[in-house]
Parts: structure tokens; sequence; C-alpha cells
């Protein structure tokens, strides 16, 4: 199927939609970045040999949000298809809740002291292709990992900045208010945000309204490079429900429900469908 739009104009008008109802200030974010993230964030994806790492997981109550994990499967299943070994990193409870159907890493909790050299050492075992993080705590001024109201959730965090600092395969990081691991790279513009900024950065960083989406965006262009829809696949209701079952709460209700963010499971769905035609993946035939 012909593509109307080449891939750098696809990036752009991806990230362009990605931060459209600028929800958290993702837009104004967006001002001071180089076009082309989502194209050169998935080509590290694409081109990665074999391993990925894909961290995610971010403490609310006791818990883990629903926005991260869906997106971080969705990726997984992905990558899956295109022959990669995708492994899920992340701490517990959301690690146990995964365990038995991902393949998953296990990042100890309120462990910052031992942090460098425990990810060091799992770096080397796991040697990785490619890392992202997609809404994961990012450490913030005194080593501290805040939530978007201020608390300290140190204590439940588990530490990924240093896989994607000190890897030696290219990183990507997915945030959508400022807190989340990446969002070092643009830090100095957060003055305007209400919001204890990350300082971790990384290669490639994707802003997006809420952070599931933008694994979305890479899958767009996943699914050209391979020449099959892979959205086609992505179920997000299902994948809620899935994550519920499992004790998941939504990061703004802090209640466990089938949203993202506040928002009902339709809004994935909808840019979903757009990214599909947009793409030039979706079977025009198909009824979207």
């Amino acid at each position: 199927m012909p593509h109307s739009l080449s891939d750098e104009q696809l990036s752009q008008a991806i990230e362009t939609m990605m931060v459209e109802q600028n929800l958290r200030g993702m837009q104004n974010l967006y001002a001071y970045q180089q076009t082309g993230t989502y194209l050169r964030a998935a080509k590290s994806l694409f081109d990665a040999k074999s391993t990925v790492l894909i961290g995610t997981g971010f403490a609310v109550k006791q818990t883990f949000e629903t926005d991260g994990p869906v997106g971080a499967i969705a990726l997984y299943n992905a990558l899956i298809t295109l022959g990669k070994n995708p492994i899920l990193v992340c701490g517990n409870p959301l690690y146990s809740a995964l365990k038995n159907e991902f393949n998953c890493f296990e990042l100890p909790l309120n462990n910052f002291t031992d942090a460098m050299a425990f990810s060091k050492a799992a770096l080397a075992e796991l040697k990785p292709d490619c890392v992202l993080s997609i809404e994961r705590p990012g450490l913030c001024h005194g080593n501290k990992y805040y939530n978007m109201r201020g608390i300290d959730i140190s204590a439940d965090c588990g530490c990924f900045d240093f896989f994607v600092s000190q890897a030696s395969c290219p990183t990507v990081a997915i945030g959508d208010g400022g807190n989340e691991i990446g969002m070092g790279n643009l830090s100095q513009y957060m003055t305007e945000l209400s919001i204890m900024p990350c300082l971790t950065c990384c290669d490639e960083l994707l802003l997006a309204d809420v952070s599931n989406w933008a694994a979305y965006g890479i899958i767009a262009f996943l699914s050209r490079w391979h020449s099959q829809d892979l959205l086609a696949e992505v179920d997000t209701l299902a994948i809620l429900q899935y994550l519920s079952e499992r004790g998941s709460v939504d990061g703004v209700t802090h209640k466990n429900e089938l949203t993202e963010d506040g928002l009902h499971a339709m809004h994935g769905q909808q840019l979903i469908a757009r990214l599909r035609q947009l793409s030039g993946v979706a079977n025009q035939n198909e009824d979207l």
C-alpha cells in the first residue's frame, strides 16, 4: 500500500497529534524539541538485533497505575512479532502481576544506594540493544522520586534511571508530565509546570498527552516498516481489563477502573484508528 506521507512527515504528524490536547503542558515543551523524535525512536527499536528492555510502572497508593503498562504491553507484543526479545523491567507489585505472562526482570524497591551497581550488573547480564522507559518515575533533585502532586514516593519506587543513563545502546523515554525518566532532556524548560522535574536524560524523548499513546505512535512506524498492521492487534480495553484484575488504578483518579489518566479507553482506541490511517497500514476496506 503506498504511503502518502514520508517517514519524516509521519513523525511530525504523530508528534503534533500526541500533544494536541495539551493536558499537562507537553505541547509547550514540544516547541523545544527537534522534530523527528518518533521516527528516530522507532528506528532504534526496529534496528535492535535482539533484546529490548522496557521499563514501566509508576507507583500509586502501593500499587501501579494504568498509564505505562498498557503501552509497554502493546510494544512488547509488537516487538515479539518482529522477532525481538523484549523484557519488561518493573518493580512489585507490577512485576508479580506480569511475570507469569511476560518475560520480566524485577527492580528492587527503595534501593537507591545499590541502584547503580545493580543496574550496571543487569545491563551486563541482559545485554540490551535498546532501552526504553515508558512512564517510569525519574530521579529529581536530591535523588528522590515524586508524583504529580509533589509527594515523595521514593519508598515505593525501583530505580530504572541508571538502566537508561548507563546503557551503551540507544535509549528512548516516554513521558507526559515532567517527572518521568527522560524528561531531564527538557528540565530547564519546565519552570511553568507544576511538577518536580526529572533530571534523568535519554537519547530520544517522546512527549505525549498520555504516555501509553506514545507507544502506539512507535508501533505505527514498526507496522509500516514490517508491512503488517500491528496496531490492529492492540486491544487497549482488554489490556486495561487484564491490569485491573491485577490491582491497577488510574493515575489521576486513583480508582481501579478501565481508564488511563482519567480518560476513557475510547480515547486511546480512537487515536490508534487515526494512526492506522495516517501511517497507511490500515486496510482501506476496513471500517474504522
